[in-house]
């Protein structure tokens, strides 16, 4: 029971850890999650509220850890018990683990909560007969502020919007919460309540909501908004006091609001020319914004070094159900732009995207991965990432297959394998689920191999060769340190898919994806 009495009180925030090594993991423990971070920067200007947050996936900095994986929660609960947890439900791989947190600290007699894109109409009764006692539903800002007032007893539980719970053991939820349009309101996100982590790559976004309405993807909405003021303010600070110089921009598509954008890009390169200091930064965006010479001018003035771009596929019928109203051979085209402005360009792919009904496409494993490797070089990207499809809850993606009755039970292959690793649907024919993830494997392995080691030995080699550009010396280090920094980055990516593999092996998906198909079958 929440003691009301007590003078002050700990909300202590948990991101989950991944469920298993991944292609994340090897940027996880360099950095932490947003969402988490503008929530409890909010939460701490609640009177009464003690605030911190414990990512799982980064504890660095003496962190205590799990006899398993994650973090050592009885430890922690000890040192400083907490009245309140919250968790972050962002990543549905992770839901398990939030899961297995949440029982913890429900047998502590702990209020537990959790937000994120998981928790959609279908997964929230799901979610509190798991251990939760609230669900946030939406944006978090306003919603913690009241919900902490409630739990203090200073109003009606019912009357905070944004809610689900249960009474009498059905599902309650309060009215809807309002897309937040005001973001300047909120405190600057303060990334030292993350405790223990060694934070070497910042995420700052100043721009949420998406309409490009990708049946995949789980961010819709029009697009909105905060001043470029407050986005530089936010990297003043981690510069200024964390001593940040790398950052990665959430926003899902950097350049919306095109005007303020390249404003916010000038006040940025200007910031960097009064402290003397070269600050780095990587955005996403879209392939099409090659075509605005004036925005790509501005990013390179600003430090944006690095873009990453979703591709999807090289396949003309995958892009077209995909509602990507674009060519292949364009995307070539627009890909080259990037790398004459100076761009590092890290594609994202989608391999083996289902197809919508009514349309035909029979292509072999083999051929798909022939094309997104011809794709890949004609494009000359210099990073890639492969991922298989993943029907997210809420999207139209897994609405589609669900009434199709292609998605693989859960008891069978469960929200952990929801990390566009694993097949987690029946693919089209004449592709198997398990070439599905042989084919990611084949296209991720030839790009990222043991023989880049040599690569990286003979531009080390190489380097004095710059003397013989000191005429244009920016243009012979661009080339070396691109062709450097490939070869380091495809080195170590054979690290990560080489572990990758190891753990695969030690695993039981295999079983798991027969049992799936099996009770498929059965239900069809």
């Amino acid at each position: 029971m929440f003691d009301i009495k007590k003078k002050r009180h700990l909300l202590r925030i948990v991101i989950p850890a991944y469920p298993a090594f991944n292609i994340y993991s090897a940027i996880a423990n360099k950095t932490t999650a947003l969402g988490p971070v503008c929530v409890a920067s909010v939460a701490r200007e609640v009177e009464g509220w003690d605030v911190e947050i414990i990512d799982e996936n980064n504890l660095r900095c003496h962190g205590p850890k799990g006899a398993i994986t994650g973090a050592d929660h009885d430890f922690l609960q000890k040192e400083r018990p907490a009245d309140v947890v919250g968790l972050y439900g962002g990543l549905t791989s992770t839901i398990p683990r939030l899961y297995e947190i949440a029982g913890f600290y429900k047998g502590k007699g702990v209020i537990t909560f959790a937000g994120g894109q998981h928790f959609v109409d279908e997964n929230i009764s799901e979610a509190l007969n798991s251990s939760l006692d609230y669900l946030v539903l939406g944006e978090g800002e306003e919603t913690i502020k009241e919900f902490l007032s409630a739990l203090s007893g200073k109003q009606n539980m019912c009357a905070v919007k944004g809610l689900a719970f249960l009474r009498e053991k059905q599902v309650v939820c309060t009215s809807p919460r309002e897309p937040l349009t005001d973001f300047d309101k909120f405190p600057i996100p303060d990334f030292s309540l993350v405790r223990y982590a060694k934070i070497k790559i910042y995420p700052v976004g100043r721009i949420r909501g998406c309409g490009m309405d990708c049946e995949f993807c789980t961010v819709k909405g029009k697009p909105r908004n905060a001043s470029p003021e407050r986005m530089l303010e936010t990297i003043r600070k981690i510069v200024e006091i964390m001593d940040g110089r790398h950052f990665f921009i959430v926003d899902d598509l950097f350049g919306q609001h095109r005007d303020e954008t390249i404003r916010f890009c000038r006040m940025l390169r200007d910031y960097q020319t009064t402290i003397g200091v070269r600050l780095d930064f990587t955005a996403q965006i879209r392939l099409d914004k090659a075509k605005d010479s004036e925005l790509l001018s501005a990013m390179r003035e600003a430090g944006i070094n690095t873009v990453a771009i979703g591709f999807e596929s090289p396949i003309a019928e995958e892009l077209e159900a995909m509602r990507k109203h674009i060519k292949p051979e364009d995307m070539i085209a627009l890909a080259r732009v990037y790398h004459r402005f100076g761009f590092l360009v890290h594609g994202m792919f989608i391999f083996g995207y289902p197809l919508k009904e009514g349309l035909t496409f029979n292509m072999p494993a083999q051929e798909r991965v022939k094309r997104f490797k011809i794709f890949i070089k004609k494009a000359k990207i210099d990073t890639v990432q492969i991922l298989l499809p993943v029907p997210l809850p809420g999207t139209e993606l897994r609405a589609r297959l669900q009434k199709q009755n292609r998605v693989y039970p859960l008891q069978d292959v469960g929200w952990e394998y929801y990390d566009g690793n694993f097949p987690i649907f029946e693919p089209d024919s004449p592709v198997t689920a398990e070439e599905l993830q042989i084919s990611m494997h084949k296209i991720m392995g030839r790009f990222y191999e043991f023989k880049y080691i040599f690569l990286l030995v003979l531009h080390i080699i190489l380097f004095p060769s710059l003397l013989f550009f000191m005429h244009n010396f920016r243009s012979g280090w661009s080339q070396w340190y691109r062709q450097w920094r490939n070869s380091l980055v495809r080195f170590g990516g054979w690290f990560i898919i080489k572990g990758w593999n190891s753990e695969f092996k030690k695993g039981i998906f295999s079983e798991k994806l027969n049992n799936a198909k099996k009770h498929l079958k059965n239900t069809n």
